[in-house]
């Protein structure tokens, strides 16, 4: 992979594009306005390695309670700005760190302007998030009135890898509505950037990002939006962001899911992970379990992962159940475990370390990565 470097920006403490690692964001699923819950689920976030967090703005509430939320969080704060342009210039206010805007449905030239002259005083970055779900009229980007939605002509439009080089199509629409706002930002000298093109649709999504990142210097924030549940969310997210990321195009992500915001950052997590783009916390390899196997892998392999889930330290663990794979995938590990009929050989980096009882088998990993752990950190701490 060749990254494309992009001109880099900032939202809190957290550098986006340039050579800096791919940031993993989430969005908030609580009421904005109750402080408390917010909060607690940010904090969560925070654990499970969420590097930026957003919060929706659905009233002028919500925006003076993220000056609360910020003042007891960690990581940066984004506000998530629709229709309302005053909500932006409130959570400004605030102290967020970043503004997202729809330019889909903050059509006003004037309104724009106002939200960047007062984020540019205050050195605030903005994301420009255009959505298939809510791109102005086909003919009206940046007309304050247009026509309803559903009779918008924007359905009308190919989609992906559908269209016809000639025809206008949903691609295209899409990064026209980002390039207008992009250069309402540019003439009042605004370079804090950040830009997402998000649909359902995985072609649509990808083109659509592959066509704005031969346009602009800025960073992208890669999603598929409206993704699904756990389940079909995840693999639709991983193969869109994933292509993305393996064509060297994208700086944040953010995995959208219709469950627990937790399950966003840990699939974020396992993407980068996947693709060597994030070297953190364990990886565990399992064998997918066959006639060959003598214990019950799937539980074995799951039973580790709950047990290392807290785990900081880069490390690859292995979990095998039989002697075909079991060996070989061990020796690639850090740390390994191929179970047999009640024993379990405990491997390191290749080497058979110890036979244990099917008992003590998943005390005895666990002994052997805390081991792998401390010896880590004092190598970690001759090389300071």
């Amino acid at each position: 992979m060749k990254r494309r470097i992009t001109q880099p920006v900032y939202v809190g403490d957290v550098q986006i594009g340039g050579n800096s690692p791919i940031s993993i964001q989430s969005m908030t699923k609580t009421d904005t306005r109750d402080v408390k819950s917010t909060v607690k689920q940010i904090k969560e976030l925070e654990e499970a390695g969420c590097d930026i967090i957003r919060c929706a703005v659905p009233d002028k509430e919500a925006a003076i309670a993220l000056k609360d939320i910020k003042s007891k969080i960690k990581i940066p704060l984004i506000a998530d700005i629709h229709f309302h342009y005053q909500l932006a210039l409130e959570a400004l206010k605030s102290g967020v760190d970043c503004l997202r805007l729809n330019p889909g449905n903050i059509r006003d030239k004037e309104k724009v302007s106002e939200i960047v002259n007062e984020a540019k005083k205050l050195k605030v970055p903005i994301r420009i998030g255009v959505n298939f779900g809510s791109l102005p009229p086909v003919g009206k980007i940046g007309v304050t009135r247009g026509i309803s939605r559903h009779n918008d002509g924007v359905n009308l439009l190919e989609k992906g890898l559908g269209q016809e080089e000639k025809d206008y199509s949903v691609v295209d629409h899409m990064v026209a509505t980002g390039l207008w706002e992009i250069r309402i930002l540019e003439d009042l000298d605004f370079d804090m950037i950040k830009i997402s093109l998000k649909a359902f649709d995985l072609d649509t999504t990808i083109e659509a990002y592959r066509k704005m990142a031969k346009l602009v210097p800025y960073p992208l924030h890669l999603g598929i939006t409206e993704a699904g549940t756990a389940k079909s969310g995840s693999i639709r997210s991983s193969i869109g962001i994933g292509s993305l990321l393996y064509d060297g195009i994208g700086d944040t992500i953010r995995v959208s899911l219709s469950d627990n915001p937790i399950k966003e950052v840990e699939t974020g997590i396992e993407i980068l992970k996947s693709l060597n783009l994030k070297v953190s916390g364990p990886t565990l390899i399992a064998c997918p379990s066959c006639g060959r196997a003598d214990v019950d892998v799937r539980k074995l392999a799951n039973d580790v992962d709950d047990l290392i889930r807290k785990i900081k330290t880069p490390i690859k663990i292995a979990v095998m159940g039989c002697e075909v794979n079991g060996p070989g995938e061990a020796k690639d590990a850090d740390i390994g475990i191929a179970a047999g009929v009640g024993k379990a050989i405990i491997f390191r980096k290749g080497k058979k370390t110890k036979i244990v009882n099917e008992n003590d088998m998943l005390q005895e990993l666990m002994n052997e990565i805390k081991q792998f752990e401390t010896e880590s950190i004092v190598v970690g701490d001759e090389i300071t």
